[in-house]
């Protein structure tokens, strides 16, 4: 589907706007895979998502651990304690039944070892004998006692076994996931490449830094999107102000050498809203123009001509206004940025409204809302010009058009940051 609509007047707008679940589908799917694999450093691959299964390249653990601080007993009791320990990283020596050895938590369990009995329940005599204690161990008098076979001991393969799936492809690479791949073994990932991103912050009006002043306002967008891009996946590689001028716009929308550039701001129809026509002039197919969302509706969504290297690119337009920007960052950017970057279509949660979430009579509205349990409550200040409610919010709403009753189900969007 292909939504291209000119400068006209709203309601010849309305009519070829699309929905916003046709919008979301469109950025999803002008990315018809993600961007190739590449190998990263363990390290280095935070935030990519997987390029192909992680498989475990060893079994976890890789030999009989003990769990506990203790002793490591061969046999049933009383044990003779073995003079020296093991403690983790050694290389125990074997137990003969009937004897002992102390034990450090993670060290490997001697050969001929049945168990480990912890420290609090083991109690050695000035001979040298080892003796189980079940008064406090916390187990049933008439279960197994605490060194019965195979307690606390963490047996090889208990995690996984050599060459067992361990994580799918398109997971993103999270601490955790660099955790469990390095105790895999792997020092490397093959991993998606992040889309890379310029951002262009358009309007002479708009201060970078004190006060605003003399019909000026500061620059929200700059500050709020790099974060948040980066959080879906991409690499923001520059960020750098374009004045009102048709020219400058052109160019740097057939210079940069990024997979998406994201601008604010010049996407409506107003006297220096040259945003179209220079999409027009650089050889860019729209595929979104405008959606019936609010606030946000005049977003655009293009291909523009390829990379020199030959590579696609596209194009976010995001209106000026920031919780406009953010609507439609929502609702283009973070699509595609993730089918860009390998990630999985996540479908968002749906929780119930607390109180009924006004919305738009004929467009779906994205309000800000703070989540209690499993519920939402809408949050005020809320204009398509304002952040103070999304700086309160965990979530946006997508509120059906007309608006959803006390006890309704929504949609819940991820908003920066949290």
């Amino acid at each position: 589907m292909t939504v291209s609509v000119t400068s006209m007047p709203e309601a010849a707008a309305r009519r070829s706007a699309a929905t916003w679940a046709e919008a979301r589908s469109l950025a999803r799917g002008c990315a018809v895979r993600p961007l190739p694999a590449v190998v990263r450093e363990l390290a280095e691959a935070l935030g990519h998502a997987l390029a192909e299964p992680l498989t475990a390249l060893t079994d976890l653990p890789s030999f009989d651990t003990s769990a506990m601080d203790g002793w490591a007993v061969a046999g049933p009791g009383p044990w003779r304690l073995r003079g020296g320990g093991v403690l983790a990283g050694a290389r125990p020596e074997p137990l003969d039944a009937g004897t002992a050895v102390p034990i450090a938590t993670g060290a490997p369990v001697p050969r001929g070892a049945s168990a480990v009995l912890r420290r609090e329940h083991g109690e050695a005599d000035e001979h040298g004998l080892l003796f189980a204690r079940c008064a406090g161990s916390g187990l049933p008098e008439s279960g197994p006692g605490p060194a019965a076979p195979g307690r606390d001991i963490r047996p090889r393969g208990q995690e996984c076994r050599a060459g067992e799936p361990l994580l799918p492809s398109g997971t993103t690479v999270t601490p955790a996931v660099q955790g469990l791949a390095a105790a895999s073994g792997y020092d490397r990932l093959a991993v998606h490449r992040r889309p890379t991103v310029e951002l262009l912050v358009l309007g002479d009006e708009l201060l970078e830094s004190g006060l605003p002043h003399s019909g000026r306002v500061r620059d929200a967008l700059g500050p709020l999107l790099p974060p948040w891009l980066r959080g879906c996946g991409a690499l923001v590689t520059e960020r750098r102000r374009v004045s009102d001028d048709f020219g400058l716009l052109r160019e740097a929308l057939r210079d940069s050498a990024a997979d998406v550039v994201v601008t604010t701001g010049s996407t409506a129809a107003g006297p220096v809203d040259f945003l179209h026509g220079a999409l027009a002039e650089t050889g860019a197919r729209l595929l979104v123009d405008s959606v019936a969302v609010r606030p946000g509706h005049p977003m655009l969504l293009a291909e523009l001509s390829p990379a020199a290297d030959g590579r696609p690119r596209r194009l976010v337009g995001l209106p000026g206004n920031p919780l406009a920007a953010v609507a439609g960052a929502a609702t283009l950017a973070v699509p595609l940025l993730r089918r860009l970057g390998g990630h999985p279509d996540a479908e968002p949660p749906r929780m119930t409204a607390a109180a009924a979430l006004p919305g738009h009579p004929r467009d779906t509205r994205l309000l800000p809302v703070r989540r209690v349990g499993r519920e939402v409550l809408p949050l005020p200040f809320d204009g398509p010009a304002m952040l103070r409610g999304l700086a309160l919010a965990d979530g946006l709403a997508a509120v059906p058009p007309g608006g959803a009753d006390a006890g309704a189900e929504v949609e819940i969007l991820d908003v920066p940051g949290r």
